[in-house]
């Protein structure tokens, strides 16, 4: 078993949060408790994990010592994370309106930007915020870029955005406040699929290059 030590405090009043920290551990620990059949809901956050019970059926206390007991439990983790997508991407132009811009403000060549990106393997921490949207880490933070201050009400599907120490992956069109700096060639939202989303958390993600019109 894991030595952990996670904190686990009240989120409202059916609901527990474990503060576990950045990192795979969140993953591993989300599947775990999924895995089980005591939670109504299981939610994934940036450093933590909340649970959702039925509060018919546990009081806050009853689901606290359940928890932590389970908790106690966790197996050791293992591997090297969740699935890895190599994913072709077309960076500049049309694909990629900010990425000028970004290497301007990093005093950096586009090629700079791109091979940061690229050169890195990232991680999908969440997916949050639109359906599918993917938040990776690993982005180098000496990689300097800020949400944009009006943001775009339509951001076309697979576009890349980025932020410091993180890049954002579109699954599906739609609003958002990332500058684009490109946008991979493959659908990540199948509607057929038995899993729609193509990236799911604790995936991990490398970003091969070709420049776009």
């Amino acid at each position: 078993m894991m030595d952990t030590s996670f904190r686990i405090v009240p989120c409202g009043d059916d609901a527990l949060r474990i503060v576990s920290g950045p990192g795979r551990v969140r993953h591993h620990l989300a599947q775990y408790l999924a895995g089980l059949t005591d939670w109504l809901e299981i939610v994934l956050g940036k450093d933590d994990v909340t649970v959702v019970f039925d509060v018919h059926v546990l009081s806050m206390a009853a689901a606290r010592r359940r928890l932590q007991a389970q908790v106690s439990d966790l197996p050791e983790l293992t591997g090297t994370g969740g699935q890895l997508h190599l994913l072709n991407a077309v960076f500049g132009g049309t694909s990629g309106p900010d990425l000028d811009a970004v290497a301007g403000a990093n005093g950096l060549s586009v090629e700079d930007v791109i091979e940061a990106v690229c050169g890195a393997e990232l991680e999908v921490d969440m997916i949050g915020f639109t359906p599918g949207f993917a938040y990776l880490s690993g982005v180098p933070q000496s990689l300097k870029s800020q949400r944009l201050a009006t943001p775009r009400m339509r951001v076309p599907s697979g576009s890349i955005g980025i932020i410091t120490g993180q890049a954002g992956l579109y699954a599906l069109e739609g609003p958002g406040g990332w500058p684009l700096i490109g946008r991979v060639t493959e659908a990540l939202f199948d509607p057929h699929a038995v899993k729609p989303f193509r990236i799911l958390p604790g995936d991990r993600v490398r970003l091969v290059a070709e420049r776009g019109p």
